[in-house]
């Protein structure tokens, strides 16, 4: 991807649904579940790689033995690093299992309760994280699962998720009002700590239903059988505004995964007798498990999947359902493409741009080549290709009804296929949105190698599709300049996603509004057009409803595109990311709306887009945003 960016999270949760005496007798193995976290998470790597974390919790050990652990690493092979620790803690395990086994006539290799009682990460739910660090230091601490501890076992809560709030100031405002003292304010934190405090009163309101009836120990056991998770999610989370799927263990064993309201944050749940697993992405689920895609299921918005202490799963309301805005951006790039749904969503973003390729090119394929920027482009330039046969196909369907072609023609046309090279190559492993943004410039210059001697000098047209165009900076700096060396009659850059206008707010790293390219473009057209009043019209609305507290009802900032159609705004693309010297005719190509709306049919969250966001807070974000881009403010608005 060229202007590549950053996902928040992913995350894997795995609940062995029989005791762990089954695994070790079956797979031969105390790691059984812990492999297949593994796997779980190297099949989401797409999805972080600043860090990672893994816990676990043990149902039934007796006091005395430690039931959490906790594993997090910020290397820069993060599960590699965290899951090879994690091995050579079970292989020194395993030879002091042989020993006791000799020493003591005790089978301690193939029992269970010695594993457990002896060894960590051999409890029965387990829960992995990726982490993308969009906003704050690459240090362990920000790394989930995140771990808020007690005495008391149902108080314990282990945290991991892919979210963003975009009302972190209430959130922790409204921890204050309860009476805490939250440590930071960031969305990790104070979401952590809200459901936590309303754990403790479940936890309270389950003592005070029962204390007269039970004695400690026994109570305790009770209190655990008796939670109410659903009522803890319902009292908690109704004052979330953000896209979220929260993934939660408590101390005594009982888990859940509560999905956003707008189904806005992908997750995806595979229970069968042994195992119920979520994830982010279904692919991970199929790999791991090697089920059906039918058998897995998504979590419906504004629910939470819940698998309580004896590991019956169900899936219940905890919020408000809004109209489902499911993330976009997952189906054009975040996501594995491997996915047979993605893969066909993809595949058609690529066919539906061709009468706008057409266009450009003037419809003279004989002089035109095709590629991608590799590595997320492949599948839309596939339904690009796709699409130009679909077109030749009706050309040749159309010259013969009409009967108007000479023998040579017609022999042309039948014979003619679409001319594809691949002109782009990656020319080192690092990904651009690894580095920082002061050192993004000088890699991306570096990043893409090319083909030469393929194109028709001063004759060919170019025609190179990207999943998305965000910044510009990847054209500008590296594939305009080595394309230009090709010597192309025109270059013409295909996005297959939309124009990105608008900040987003709910997990993906796009909060600074004047990164957008197109942002950009819409104020060079305001300048030149003597529209900059505008620009003084959306502040003072901006600043009003902010200072009111309405900047939750509307998108002021939509109002900086209005006076220009998509076009001109292409067009004024293609100026700013020209670089000085370019000899090419340059022009950019963006995928619509409407035809991404057609290609993805069930995931319409656009917001990026269109500024149409799926909650109030989205609102704020951007008009806060835009407040503070005129001031020169360069702060996270959310």
């Amino acid at each position: 991807m060229s202007d590549s960016i950053k996902h928040e999270c992913g995350i894997a949760l795995i609940r062995l649904r029989k005791p762990f005496q089954h695994y070790l007798d079956k797979y031969k193995t105390p790691t059984y579940g812990l492999s297949k976290l593994y796997l779980m998470m190297e099949k989401q790597v797409n999805r972080g790689q600043d860090g990672a974390g893994v816990a676990n919790i043990k149902i039934n050990v007796k006091p005395g033995h430690r039931y959490i652990s906790r594993y997090r690493s910020v290397e820069p092979q993060a599960v590699a690093d965290i899951f090879g620790k994690i091995n050579k803690k079970f292989s020194k395990a395993q030879k002091l299992a042989k020993q006791v086994t000799k020493e003591t006539g005790i089978d301690a290799v193939h029992d269970a309760e010695w594993w457990q009682e002896n060894v960590a990460f051999t409890g029965e739910v387990l829960l992995g994280h990726l982490r993308y660090g969009t906003h704050g230091q690459n240090e362990i601490e920000n790394c989930h699962p995140m771990l808020r501890q007690n005495n008391w076992r149902s108080r314990n809560l282990v945290m991991a998720g892919n979210f963003n709030m975009t009302n972190v100031d209430d959130l922790f405002n409204k921890l204050v009002s309860l009476g805490q003292h939250p440590k930071e304010k960031v969305d990790t934190v104070t979401v952590m700590e809200k459901i936590g405090h309303f754990l403790d009163e479940e936890n309270q309101r389950q003592f005070g239903k029962y204390k007269d009836q039970y004695e400690n120990p026994e109570l305790s056991d009770i209190i655990a059988q008796e939670i109410d998770l659903k009522r803890v999610l319902e009292r908690s989370c109704k004052d979330f505004d953000g896209g979220y799927a929260m993934v939660g263990m408590t101390g005594y064993g009982a888990s859940f995964v509560a999905r956003d309201p707008a189904g806005i944050r992908p997750a995806f749940y595979y229970v069968d007798e042994e195992v119920a697993v979520v994830a982010s992405e279904k692919q991970a689920i199929k790999t791991s498990f090697n089920c059906a895609y039918d058998q897995i299921k998504e979590i419906t918005p504004g629910h939470a999947l819940i698998i309580d202490i004896q590991g019956e799963v169900k899936e219940v309301p905890f919020i408000d359902r809004l109209e489902q805005k499911s993330c976009s951006f997952e189906r054009i790039y975040f996501s594995r493409g491997s996915d047979p749904d993605i893969y066909h969503e993809r595949k058609k973003l690529g066919q539906l741009l061709i009468p706008q390729i057409l266009e450009e090119v003037h419809h003279d394929l004989k002089n035109t080549v095709f590629s991608y920027i590799p590595n997320t482009a492949e599948t839309a330039f596939l339904g690009m290709i796709d699409g130009l046969e679909d077109h030749l196909a009706k050309e040749r369907k159309k010259a013969i009804m009409e009967g108007i072609l000479f023998e040579k023609e017609l022999e042309e046309l039948l014979t003619f296929r679409p001319r594809v090279e691949k002109l782009i190559s990656k020319d080192v492993k690092v990904r651009t949105f690894i580095t920082s943004d002061d050192q993004r410039d000088d890699m991306v210059a570096h990043v893409y190698d090319t083909t030469y001697e393929v194109i028709n000098k001063e004759v060919d047209s170019v025609v190179i599709i990207d999943d998305s165009i965000v910044r510009g900076t990847t054209l500008e700096k590296s594939i305009l300049k080595l394309l230009d060396k090709l010597s192309p009659k025109k270059i013409v850059i295909v996005s297959s996603a939309p124009q990105i206008r608008y900040p987003d707010c709910y997990g993906i790293d796009m909060s600074k509004m004047k990164e957008f390219v197109a942002f950009r473009a819409a104020l060079a057209l305001l300048k030149e057009r003597g529209l900059e009043h505008i620009l003084d019209e959306v502040n003072l609305r901006c600043l009003n409803a902010l200072e009111n507290g309405t900047a939750a009802e509307e998108n002021f900032v939509k109002a900086i595109y209005a006076p220009f159609t998509d076009e001109e705004i292409s067009d004024k693309i293609a100026e700013i990311v020209r670089p000085k010297g370019l000899k090419a005719e340059l022009s950019i190509v963006y995928q619509t709306v409407a035809n991404l709306n057609v290609a993805c049919p069930d995931h319409l969250g656009d917001w990026y887009f269109t500024g149409n966001f799926p909650t109030p807070g989205g609102n704020q974000v951007v008009n806060k945003s835009f407040v503070n881009f005129m001031k020169g403010i360069e702060v996270r608005a959310y």
